[in-house]
């Protein structure tokens, strides 16, 4: 499989989710269907490490962003946001971030450790932000921890934030105070917001 076909090899992935009873123009209309389509997830999971070309790959990770596709897609997800090569996603904000995204979509604390492995690995850069912020979703109490040491890292701090805001983290508070004067209106906003639902546990 070459990456200058794409189109190639998206109508073989269409070719496949019709033979299972998905018969749509692209990956993308896939994903916008309204359809609960678990029965492509194999589909599409199968095809993931084979693609080349960013743009298609991303549409398939897309497609896969959905809590259907949880959890048997998680790992090959974490795996293909290790193996993304720098020159593929040099700003982080691309192929990476996407991953990220579907991550915090799927995320599932038995697959803590991996979770926080990426999120503190700084050689990831902004492709960490939703890894973070799907940390926010853990029942396990070192969470917070996990994301307090990442409040300062300013790739990801405004997500740690608003990761911790949906702990509603009595630990945070400092944090949360720190943040009232960040230069972001989202932070800002978060943190206050976090303040706020720590104000609301302790009067509850």
């Amino acid at each position: 499989m070459h990456s200058i076909l794409p189109a190639a090899t998206q109508e073989l992935i269409l070719a496949d989710l019709s033979s299972v009873g998905f018969q749509v123009a692209s990956v993308s209309a896939l994903r916008n269907s309204g359809v609960r389509y678990g029965d492509a997830v194999p589909v599409l999971l199968s095809w993931l490490p084979r693609i080349e070309d960013p743009k298609l790959k991303g549409e398939v990770v897309r497609a896969l962003s959905v809590p259907w596709a949880k959890p048997v897609a998680t790992r090959p997800l974490i795996d293909q946001f290790r193996s993304i090569p720098e020159d593929v996603d040099p700003t982080g904000f691309g192929l990476r971030w996407i991953i990220g995204n579907a991550l915090d979509v799927l995320f599932d604390d038995s697959f803590f450790s991996e979770y926080v492995e990426l999120a503190e690995d700084t050689r990831y850069g902004f492709g960490r932000q939703m890894v973070v912020l799907g940390l926010g979703k853990s029942k396990r109490p070192e969470a917070v921890g996990v994301l307090l040491s990442l409040v300062d890292d300013p790739d990801v701090d405004g997500h740690a934030i608003k990761a911790l805001c949906k702990l509603r983290a009595p630990l945070a508070r400092a944090a949360f105070e720190a943040k009232l004067s960040d230069q972001r209106t989202w932070v800002r906003a978060e943190a206050r917001k976090g303040l706020s639902r720590l104000a609301s546990r302790t009067t509850a």
